[in-house]
């Protein structure tokens, strides 16, 4: 595959920002007993809107370890090198993933290990380390290996007191691993498992490789309407497997099953060509330019809302503002909803001064 040292992809940083600006909304309504029916996540088994954000950053990492460690290999870095500053990146993101669930009391025998920016570091650090070490062939070999040896591990290993292939909240390996490893360090909300558990990690891995087969498809030397074309059979592909998969291993966020993986792999394919047809392509960079702004600066912008968020509710003020303000105003689910939506323009403004300034947080 012919590949091109092609400028930045501003569609790119339009995406990123779309997707922390959809993980704001969901992640601070006003009333969290009262939901905005679009802004919940799925049960269980199946999918809503909401479910696509998580996979989708993950995937836009994957992107990125393309672009950028392709560029630095080309131009002379050893892949020693660039891996050691991998290292570096994915223990400072894994630090400020820890901080954000810990703040503000810092509790350490029930402090949170995994989560979402833990996550990401966990995933970029191993797809970074596939990435330097095999070639596309070897990178989807090891996005199949994945996702078919989590397939075999929650359907085949039995679970004690359970047996094997029980996939409901308290009969599942992943479940029964997070119980036995992390103990008291799991998510709160759930307290005997973690939505990004262990096991679940696999999966997630395949989620960010699939990002760096996307990667491949941008650095084609190719023009961007041929490379939209692939990204569009790509994405309907891995739809159209995930939605076979689904028969034998249920779509399922929480679980993270392969199915879901591959679903939303596709998805985010279809998604991005869509970004890279209007705003690299058409051009239409001004109407994107508040997502730019926000995807300029993605890490920023999640640990300012998610600690702004915390401090809110420590202090009460949180749910102060919201029965002042929103739950005169319409019905307590859209009132929650239009919390949300202030809370992400209030982020939004942080994010526009701190590009104004041209502050950025590099790690």
């Amino acid at each position: 595959m012919a590949e091109s040292t092609s400028p930045r992809l501003v569609s790119l940083d339009a995406f990123r920002g779309a997707t922390i600006a959809f993980m704001v909304l969901v992640n601070d309504a006003g009333d969290g007993s009262h939901v905005y029916g679009p802004l919940e996540h799925a049960a269980w088994h199946g999918w809503t809107l909401t479910d696509v954000v998580f996979p989708s950053f993950l995937w836009i990492v994957g992107v990125a370890i393309t672009l950028s460690l392709a560029k630095r290999v080309a131009a002379g870095a050893s892949k020693a090198d660039l891996f050691r500053n991998v290292v570096r990146r994915a223990a400072v993101i894994y630090t400020l993933g820890l901080v954000v669930y810990a703040f503000p009391y810092f509790h350490l025998p029930t402090m949170r290990l995994l989560g979402v920016l833990q996550r990401i570091a966990i995933c970029y650090l191993l797809a970074s380390a596939i990435y330097l070490t095999t070639k596309i062939r070897g990178q989807i070999l090891w996005i199949l290996g994945l996702l078919a040896s989590y397939w075999m591990l929650m359907t085949l290993v039995p679970v004690p007191g359970y047996g094997p292939g029980r996939l409901d909240v308290e009969g599942n390996l992943a479940h029964y691993v997070d119980n036995l490893v992390l103990g008291s360090h799991n998510y709160r909300h759930t307290v005997t498992w973690d939505p990004e558990g262990i096991v679940s990690t696999l999966p997630a891995l395949a989620t960010a490789l699939l990002g760096v087969m996307a990667g491949h498809i941008l650095r084609m030397k190719k023009e961007i309407q041929e490379r939209v074309v692939w990204m569009f059979v790509a994405g309907t592909l891995l739809l159209a497997a995930g939605l076979v998969c689904d028969t034998w291993l249920p779509i399922n966020k929480k679980l993270w099953t392969s199915s879901f993986a591959l679903f939303m792999g596709g998805l985010d394919f279809i998604l991005f060509a869509l970004s890279l047809w209007f705003v690299d392509h058409l051009g239409y960079r001004r109407w994107a330019r508040p997502f730019i702004i926000f995807g300029m600066n993605a890490i920023a912008v999640y640990m300012f809302a998610e600690l702004l968020s915390s401090i809110l509710d420590l202090t009460h003020w949180q749910k102060a503002i919201y029965q002042a303000v929103f739950a005169p105003l319409a019905s307590p689910n859209t009132a929650s909803a239009l919390y949300a939506v202030a809370y992400t323009l209030f982020v939004y403004f942080f994010a526009y001064v701190m590009h104004r300034k041209g502050w950025y947080l590099k790690v």
